[in-house]
């Protein structure tokens, strides 16, 4: 039962974090911003240096089972390419998986452990290959190679595949996103860029909140 409901709450949520960064303690930090922001599900990709030392920690402070609003998060991994870095991210604390493309071992390994697993799909044999081997939420990646009308096109054939796109998304078009039919959205360095640059990551909170904004009036 544990997966479905947080899958449920990554829907509910809609606005997943994707965080890169050049030290743990840089994505530690931008995370905290982002929850703080009302970005609740955070996604530490493995391209980070001691990623699993960020994952670690974070899932130390944040817990999907919480009721204190305040240390309410999902912590997951992102750029899981193997089965192997999956496992160990979830040993280290991580609560989903996500992939850049259709890996049939990590989705194995995840469902093994019953964790929610989102790997990158960008076709339509893809996205139902997932689906035969218990993907919950597909991944649509990159996706600036698509418009919101794609996931209109899938659900043709594919009415019951969830979408989310990532790569791409920004506050301009998140609206359109969602209206076409994506369960979430996956928000990547739009919602750190800035922070980086100036060295501000209070930044990331309130980019963090404009995106929140923006699913609330999408969702209305």
């Amino acid at each position: 039962m544990k997966k479905l409901k947080l899958v449920q709450q990554i829907s509910s949520e809609g606005v997943v974090a994707v965080l890169r960064g050049e030290t743990p303690e840089e994505v530690v930090e931008m995370a905290d911003q982002a929850i703080a922001g009302g970005i609740k599900v955070i996604e530490v990709t493995m391209t980070v240096p001691f990623a699993l030392r960020a994952i670690e920690e974070l899932a130390k402070r944040y817990s999907s089972t919480t009721q204190d609003a305040s240390k309410y998060a999902i912590i997951g991994v992102g750029t899981a390419l193997d089965p192997e870095t999956a496992r160990a991210a979830i040993l280290s604390g991580a609560e989903f998986v996500v992939g850049p493309s259709l890996n049939p071992n990590t989705v194995a390994l995840c469902n093994r452990y019953r964790v929610p697993v989102m790997p990158g799909c960008m076709t339509i044999q893809e996205i139902q290959t997932a689906l035969e081997l218990g993907v919950d939420i597909v991944k649509l990646f990159p996706g600036n190679l698509y418009s919101p009308a794609m996931i209109k096109a899938i659900k043709g054939p594919l009415p019951q595949a969830n979408i989310m796109p990532t790569g791409g998304v920004s506050l301009s078009n998140l609206g359109e996103w969602i209206q076409a039919g994506a369960v979430a959205v996956g928000i990547g360095s739009d919602l750190t860029s800035e922070a980086v640059k100036t060295g501000d990551y209070s930044l990331v909170a309130k980019r963090a909140a404009q995106y929140i904004e923006a699913y609330r009036a999408a969702k209305k």
